[in-house]
C-alpha cells in the first residue's frame, strides 16, 4: 500500500512532480466539441449536387441572356404563369434544332449511346451557343413527365406573345394591304404552326389567338411552323370578338371561313385589308365571332368532301388572296 501511494505521489529528486508539465492549451476540449452541421450536399463543390445546382444556375443565366437579347423584338410581352418548356427524345429535339426553337439548354444524359441525331443536336446547341449540360439520367428522369427522353431533352422558353396593336403598326410599315388571320376555337398546336407557316409564306403580317381556349406556341407549334414562327409575330387577345370588331373600325373586311358560307372563294376579292377568322374544324366559328364577320366564306369542292383541316382551308385562301394582289 506504501509502495502504491508512493507511485501516485512520486516527485523528482528535485521535488517536482513526474509527467506532463505544459498544458494542451485546450486542445483536447476543443477535440470533443461539436464542428457544426454537416454543409447541404450542393455547398460541397466535389459533390455531385453542387454540381447539378451550378448547371441549372448556367442553365438559368442562358434563358435570362436570351431573354433580354430577344426583348426588342416585335414579339414581346407573355404570360406571367408561363415556364420554360421541355422537349424530350432525340428526334423531337434535332427538329425543334433544325426549325431554330430559341432554345436555352440541351440536356444530355450521362452514357447515352451516341449516334447521328445526338451528334447532330449537340453541333446545332454548339453552333448557335445554346448551353450543352450533361447530367445523370436519373436526374434527366425526373425533369420529364413520362421518362421517354432517350437521354436528350431542350429546355424551350415561353412564347414572347404580341399585342394585337403591334400587329396593326406591322400592317402601318408594310407596302402591302393588310393580310391578317385570326384562330378561334384552334386548340391543335400543329394546326396553329401550319397557319403561321402559310401566312408567313402568302406575305400576311400577322396571327391573332384568343388568350383562352385556344392553342398556344408551344415547341410543337414551331416545329410545325419550319421556323416561321421566328420571323411572324403572333398576337394574343384578351377578347378576340372585341379585337375584330376594333380592326373592322379600322377598316379591315372581316372574313369568315366556314363551308356553308354565303360567299364562294370564287367570288371573293382579297385585294383590300383582311382578317381571314378560321374556326376549328369541329365546332366552327363562335357565335359572336361569326356575327362580327362582314361575310362567311366558303371553299368550292370537287369531290364529296364535307370540310378541309383548319390550316388547309387557311393555306388555301390565304394563297388565293396572294394571287389575287400579285395579278
Amino acid at each position: 500500500m506504501a509502495g502504491n501511494s508512493q507511485r501516485r505521489g512520486a516527485t523528482r529528486k528535485d521535488g517536482s512532480k513526474k509527467g506532463q508539465t505544459v498544458g494542451s492549451g485546450g486542445q483536447r476540449r476543443r477535440g470533443l466539441e461539436g464542428k457544426g452541421a454537416t454543409p447541404r450536399a450542393e455547398e460541397r463543390t466535389y459533390h455531385p449536387a453542387a454540381k447539378r445546382a451550378k448547371a441549372a444556375a448556367k442553365a438559368a443565366a442562358a434563358g435570362e441572356k436570351a431573354r433580354s437579347r430577344n426583348a426588342g423584338r416585335p414579339i414581346a410581352g407573355r404570360k406571367d404563369n408561363e415556364g420554360p418548356e421541355l422537349v424530350l427524345g432525340r428526334n423531337p429535339v434535332v427538329e425543334c434544332l433544325r426549325a431554330g426553337v430559341p432554345a436555352t439548354a440541351l440536356y444530355v444524359a450521362v452514357g447515352t449511346e451516341n449516334d447521328d441525331r445526338l451528334t447532330e443536336a449537340v453541333k446545332i446547341a454548339a453552333d448557335t451557343g445554346i448551353s450543352i449540360l450533361e447530367l445523370p439520367r436519373t436526374d434527366l428522369d425526373k425533369m420529364s413527365t413520362n421518362g421517354m427522353h432517350q437521354g436528350l431533352a431542350l429546355q424551350v422558353p415561353p412564347y414572347r406573345y404580341a399585342h394585337p396593336d403591334d400587329l396593326v403598326d406591322r400592317v402601318h410599315n408594310s407596302a402591302e394591304p393588310a393580310l391578317l388571320v385570326a384562330l378561334d376555337n384552334i386548340t391543335d398546336p400543329r394546326n396553329l404552326g401550319a397557319v403561321i407557316r402559310s401566312v408567313a409564306a402568302f406575305g400576311g403580317q400577322g396571327v391573332v389567338i384568343p388568350q383562352r381556349r385556344s392553342a398556344s406556341v408551344t415547341a410543337v407549334a414551331w416545329r410545325t411552323s419550319a421556323g416561321a414562327a421566328a420571323r411572324l409575330p403572333v398576337a394574343r387577345a384578351t377578347n378576340l370578338t372585341r379585337t375584330l370588331k376594333d380592326w373592322a373600325n379600322k377598316g379591315y373586311q372581316i372574313v369568315g371561313l366556314d363551308a356553308g358560307g354565303d360567299t364562294t372563294l370564287d367570288e371573293f376579292d382579297g385585294s383590300a385589308p383582311t382578317v381571314i377568322v378560321v374556326g376549328s374544324e369541329g365546332k366552327g366559328l363562335s357565335r359572336l365571332v361569326r356575327e362580327t364577320c362582314d361575310s362567311i366564306l366558303s371553299i368550292p369542292m370537287a369531290g364529296p368532301v364535307e370540310s378541309l383541316n383548319a390550316s388547309v382551308a387557311a393555306g388555301v385562301v390565304l394563297a388565293e388572296v396572294s394571287r389575287q394582289r400579285r395579278h
